[in-house]
C-alpha cells in the first residue's frame, strides 16, 4: 500500500469523488484508509451516568485504491512508485518524478 497516514489524498470513486483530504489512519492488512472529511458517518450515542446522549459524526475506513495520492504543486492526483535512494526506499511521483519523503 503505497498510502501512509498524514499523506494528502483525493478520492477518485465513489459518492465523495473529488474531494481532498488528509489520511488520518490507514490500516494495510484490510487496505482500508480513513480519510478526513469523507465517508461520514452518523453515530448514536446512548446517555450514560458520566454524559448525555449525542449524535457524532465519525469518518468511515475506505478502500486504498479509491484515492489518489494529491500533489499540492500541480493541484492533482499522481500515482507513486518506489525506488532505491541511497540505500533507502523512498516514494516518488511518477509524473514529476519527485521525491515524495
Amino acid at each position: 500500500m503505497q498510502i501512509r497516514k498524514g499523506d494528502t489524498v483525493v478520492v477518485i470513486s465513489g459518492k465523495d469523488k473529488g474531494k481532498v483530504g488528509t489520511v488520518l489512519r490507514a490500516i494495510p492488512k484490510a487496505n482500508k484508509v480513513v480519510v478526513e472529511g469523507v465517508n461520514v458517518q452518523t453515530k448514536h450515542a446512548k446517555a450514560t451516568r458520566t454524559s448525555a446522549s449525542e449524535i457524532k459524526h465519525v469518518e468511515g475506513p475506505i478502500d486504498a485504491s479509491n484515492v489518489m495520492f494529491y500533489e499540492k504543486e500541480s493541484k492533482q492526483g499522481v500515482r507513486l512508485g518506489t525506488k532505491i535512494e541511497n540505500g533507502k526506499k523512498v516514494r516518488y511521483s511518477k509524473k514529476t518524478t519527485a521525491v515524495v519523503d
